[in-house]
């Protein structure tokens, strides 16, 4: 049995992929570490759930245009740049998301556990995932 005959079984297809996304939703998860001002680990480990649905929301947001890429692309080199390239504007939003609300910081009201802010911040990742997902062709 040769490389290409095994990569094609279902089951070694989807562990390769599953085995991709996850590695890149934990590069993401790292560099949305890095832009944030408050520590995402130690602020869900404390039980704050405004960083755990901000956070929640990045994760569903980047798993969910990577599995509009994984639909519509044939080549796992296809599939990493529609997911760069998601991610990249899911962080976009969340500059929009500080931009748009000049009467507070974003990243203060999550350290504070706001809620409010926190299912906002979800809201969107998820929506715009579901737009750039669209897109995906």
């Amino acid at each position: 049995m040769g490389v290409e005959a095994f990569f094609s079984h279902d089951y070694v297809y989807t562990a390769g992929i599953y085995s991709i996304v996850v590695m890149s939703i934990i590069m993401t998860l790292a560099i949305f570490e890095w832009v944030t001002k408050y520590g995402t680990w130690t602020e869900i480990k404390q039980g704050n759930v405004a960083v755990a649905l901000a956070t929640g929301g990045k994760v569903f947001g980047v798993a969910n245009v990577f599995r509009h890429s994984i639909m519509a692309n044939d080549s796992v080199l296809a599939l990493l740049g529609w997911g760069v390239f998601g991610f990249v504007l899911l962080l976009f939003v969340y500059f929009i998301y500080e931009f748009l609300t000049p009467g507070f910081k974003v990243d203060e009201e999550l350290k504070r556990d706001n809620k409010a802010v926190g299912l906002l911040s979800f809201i969107l990742s998820v929506a715009l995932s579901y737009v750039i997902g669209a897109s995906i062709g």
